[in-house]
């Protein structure tokens, strides 16, 4: 349920979450419930902000997955911005709570510069968002992103809001965000767009000086920081905003100023580093200013030898005056810390070498190591303001928090129930063992034997940093293969089969060939040889420049003929013979009947012309060809956006979506009671309106099953159905990590 509002010349959608959650179905719509697989974190959050007005509410921005509210009484994160249609917007920029309203809370979001950018306000905690579209773009997931806060509400008139952009200078709204308007006088105005593939820092931080004005009145002192190239990096204005003059002495220009925070005694904490982030930060320093004095006093912890990195995290401890922390940033050898003064910054120590991480809710973070590290790109860090003891830190990887921040030995824990960041390449449902294999970004993947808890099987051997194919015997299920790559110089392994269900891999490397008559090479040291899996899991077929295939676990490897160039091979799930290649750049498809040891081109009558539309574009892109997990012979075909069925091993298909319906991802999952055809998972477009789709009579009729309160920015980057439960579903999403939906009639997962 979403209503238009025009204020002037913004168009503002207003979203009500309990509004599109209760709202009656339309008839082409079959109720589901939707939850995430849980993992726990897995990607980076730029920063946490707590509300200082109500103790127990914290807000979590997260660069790709949006916004999260701590639900103290449930004591778990709620996502914020399931609701939105928009994948930019789940980049988010900044984030600012009301200093006088715990109700009221406000988003800058805006993926990349090329996207499209708005301010989000909400008076119910996030529940229901109005957004405003602005003309100043954001970077939400760009370089920089650990910067700020770049937004901030004037704590003496909170109708005032000012927003540091990265291109397009200081912005001013006086009406609590509705209307935005580029603050003239202020001197920095931007340095445009930024060139391809890069970005700008522009303003990093901006923070009012509640002590200088009175409520309702506004506050007269600002301080904004500018994190690009320059002779001067900070800026002062003593009248609200009408004035500035930048301020003297200070750092050396080439220290970029990443954060900053304001203490009531007038001292002006901040963090520098040689860079924006979050990596190649090649230094850094902590000053202090004293703003009434404008004296400075560099208070850097570490030096001379241990001097490695920048400065990231920033934060005051409100209920012990002169006690700050900050944390280090692309601390690559000593190990990235977080340093806690009592004294203004006059004396330091280091938390990491007296603390200890407790991971047991969110296992994976050992990465098969016995310890989990400290972590890396800390880049958010902040004191509960109604309690010294509580402190926590974002990472890379996750949220830790902990209670003994006054204590001299500390127990960090993973502050993330219901957080999930993660983007997702490849899903596997397999008709036995666990309900799902996962093939993630970054943090490799997961055999998941329980939904609802962080998994204790990580694909960490061979330590693929991305798993982009998964693949599993239709007749011997606990048989899977992988694909994947390593985020290093040389890959010498990035396939692996299992045969207990994924709990113990073992590596596999395809022997050097000689393809178009050149020196011979390995295929799969790139990442980009995907791997399929016979029915009976005697045969491993990889795809690639050249097709390779073993029955003996790789004593042995063989180059089928009949295969043109960059065919990408695909088993029958009942026929172990039997296997499928489409040829994408060719139009074409072949079939193999003998163990993949040949194949011969097929007719494919009923196909259109140009079957590439729809192109296998790179190695994270999911197959558009997939064989039935319950019938032999059975092909579907994604092409042109239109999905086509076989049921004569590809020889001859029949269009099974409608014109008016594009389609981007499927998947197949178990048949209707009484069905013949698998129940068909879509992601895609009809009407104009994109959605999750479902059709249980084999493409003739389809329904949608997510709802308005249930897009997830509509970044789906993977579906598959569950070939054991109907109607089950799992989405990879771009950002909140893996999604499931069971029908709404169905009881939930206990």
């Amino acid at each position: 349920m979403h209503r238009i509002a025009h204020f002037g010349s913004a168009v503002l959608l207003i979203l009500g979450l309990e509004q599109a959650a209760t709202a009656a179905p339309a008839p082409d719509h079959i109720p589901y419930r939707w939850n995430n697989v849980v993992v726990g974190g897995g990607g980076f959050a730029p920063n946490l902000v707590f509300s200082t007005v109500e103790k127990g509410l914290a807000y979590l921005r997260t660069d790709m997955g949006g916004a999260y509210r701590w639900d103290l009484p449930a004591r778990r994160w709620v996502p914020l911005q399931d609701m939105l249609s928009d994948g930019s917007a789940m980049g988010v920029e900044s984030i600012a709570a009301d200093p006088r309203d715990p109700d009221v809370v406000y988003l800058a979001a805006g993926m990349y510069a090329r996207d499209s950018a708005a301010i989000l306000r909400s008076s119910d905690r996030g529940r229901s968002w109005a957004v405003t579209l602005v003309p100043f773009k954001m970077g939400g997931n760009e370089d920089g992103r650990g910067l700020g806060e770049r937004l901030a509400i004037d704590p003496n008139r909170t109708s005032t809001l000012l927003f540091g952009s990265r291109h397009d200078g200081l912005q001013r709204s006086d009406d609590s965000g509705r209307t935005w308007h580029k603050v003239a006088r202020f001197p920095w105005s931007g340095l445009g767009p930024p060139e391809p593939r890069k970005t700008h820092a522009g303003v990093s931080f901006v923070l009012f000086d509640a002590a200088s004005g009175r409520p309702g009145a506004g506050s007269n002192s600002i301080f904004v920081a500018v994190a690009d190239a320059g002779s001067n990096h900070l800026y002062r204005s003593g009248d609200g905003g009408r004035s500035w003059l930048a301020v003297a002495d200070g750092p050396p220009s080439n220290l970029l100023p990443v954060k900053g925070a304001l203490a009531p005694d007038g001292m002006l904490y901040l963090d520098y580093a040689i860079g924006i982030g979050p990596n190649d930060i090649a230094g850094g320093a902590v000053w202090k200013l004293d703003t009434r004095s404008g004296h400075w006093t560099d208070i850097t912890p570490a030096r001379g030898a241990d001097a490695e990195g920048g400065y990231m995290g920033l934060s005051l401890d409100p209920t012990h005056p002169g006690r700050l922390a900050v944390s280090t940033v692309d601390r690559w050898r000593h190990g990235d810390t977080v340093w806690l003064s009592d004294d203004r910054g006059g004396h330091w120590i280091s938390l990491r070498e007296r603390s200890r991480r407790d991971v047991s809710a969110s296992p994976f973070l050992r990465f098969g190591r016995g310890e989990a590290e400290f972590g890396h790109w800390i880049s958010g860090l902040a004191f509960d303001p109604f309690d010294g003891a509580t402190l926590a830190y974002t990472t890379g990887a996750t949220l830790y928090r902990t209670a003994d921040a006054l204590k001299s030995s500390l127990t960090w824990r993973p502050w993330v129930a219901g957080v999930e960041q993660t983007a997702i390449i490849a899903l596997s449902s397999p008709t036995g063992g666990a309900p799902l294999i996962s093939g993630f970004g970054d943090i490799g993947g997961f055999v998941h034997r329980q939904l609802d808890r962080s998994p204790t099987i990580q694909l960490t051997d061979p330590p693929l940093t991305n798993t982009d194919t998964i693949d599993f015997a239709g007749r011997s299920p606990n048989l899977l293969v992988r694909s994947g790559w390593l985020r290093a110089e040389r890959q010498d392994v990035s396939l692996a089969w299992s045969s207990d269900g994924g709990e113990r891999w073992i590596g596999l490397k395809a022997p050097p060939i000689s393809v178009n008559r050149k020196r011979p090479e390995r295929i799969d040291t790139n990442g980009d040889a995907p791997i399929a899996v016979s029915a009976d899991g005697s045969t491993f077929v990889v795809s690639g420049p050249a097709a390779l295939v073993t029955s003996d676990r790789g004593g042995h490897w063989w180059m089928p003929p009949g295969l043109p160039r960059d065919a990408l091979v695909v088993a029958d799930k009942i026929d172990p013979q039997s296997f499928t290649a489409v040829d994408l750049a060719g139009n074409a498809l072949f079939e193999s009947h003998d163990g993949a040891r040949s194949f011969a081109r097929l007719a494919a009558a009923g196909l259109p012309a140009e079957v590439s539309a729809r192109q296998w574009r790179n190695r994270e892109t999911p197959s558009p060809l997939l064989a039935s997990p319950g019938t032999a012979g059975e092909r579907w075909l994604l092409a042109s956006g239109r999905l086509y069925r076989s049921d004569d091993f590809g020889r001859s298909f029949t269009q099974a979506s409608p014109e008016s319906m594009e389609i981007a991802r499927f998947g197949l999952g178990k048949a209707a009671p009484g069905a013949r055809s698998p129940a068909l998972f879509a992601f895609g477009k009809t009407h104009g309106l994109s959605a999750i789709w479902r059709s249980t009579d084999g493409g003739k009729i389809w329904q949608r099953v997510n709802d308005d309160a249930h897009q997830w920015g509509l970044r789906i980057r993977v579906v598959t159905g569950d070939p054991r439960i109907f109607g089950r579903v799992y989405l990879g999403t771009d950002g909140r990590g893996i999604i499931y939906g069971d029908p709404a009639s169905v009881p939930p997962l206990r």
